[in-house]
Formats: C-alpha cells, structure tokens, sequence
C-alpha cells in the first residue's frame, strides 16, 4: 500500500493486495496442518463453516487458554468466524493477479505459506495461540 500511494504510475488505480505468489489451498492446508502438527483431513465435499463448528467451543477455548497461559480466553475476541467462512468458504477456487501492480512496476512479494507461518510464530509468542 505504501508503494501505491508514493508511485506516480499507481496514481488513482486499484490494485489486488495479495501476497504475490501463486498458492492453491489444497496444496497450503496440508503444510498449514504439518506446522501445527496435526493430521490434514482434506476438502470433504462441500465447505465447513467455522461459524457453526466453533459455536458452543468457548470452555474449550478458556481450558487450552488456561493450560498453555494464553492471553485471551475469550474465544469470541480470537476471531470472527463469519469474516473467515466468507473468505474460505467459497464453493470456486479464487485466483489473484498481480500482474496490474508489476506492470506498474511493484515487484515485491511474499510466499503465503511464510506469510501464514510468520504470523502464526508471533501469534504464539504473544501467548494467542499455543
């Protein structure tokens, strides 16, 4: 963003915010799974939203948060799940370009998975996750 405001080629466009890369999640979740440490179930057919599956989990949440002296035991404060099921739960696999902001002339980007693992390490070393 800091490019597209100080570029004079990127004056008064839009332009995709992505990491740059090209990822599929079916090729992310099972490194997003190996990271955590847990066994990937794989797409079953048809999306799963959080929404539902994290509903009546908040003691859950309060005992790991209790265990592993995590900051917030208020599961409802870690996320909102409606936003993630409206990004993930898409029934089409959605593919970003951007190729308009390397035509202008941005040509940084970042791997997802390292964009994911380095949140998820600073996540843990503010006692969010454990």
């Amino acid at each position: 963003m800091l490019w597209a405001s100080t570029t004079p080629k990127a004056a008064n466009e839009a332009f995709n915010i992505v990491n740059g890369d090209v990822f599929r999640w079916r090729w992310m979740w099972p490194k997003l799974a190996a990271y955590f440490g847990v066994e990937w179930e794989g797409y079953q057919g048809e999306p799963r939203p959080l929404e539902q599956s994290m509903a009546g989990r908040e003691d859950q949440w309060r005992e790991l948060a209790q265990r592993y002296n995590l900051r917030e035991p208020d599961l409802n404060r870690m996320a909102s799940w409606w936003h993630t099921d409206s990004d993930l739960g898409r029934g089409i696999e959605v593919v970003t370009d951007m190729g308009k902001s390397r035509d202008a002339g941005f040509i940084g980007f970042r791997r997802t998975l390292d964009a994911f693992t380095a949140l998820f390490d600073r996540y843990k070393a503010d006692n969010l996750i454990p």
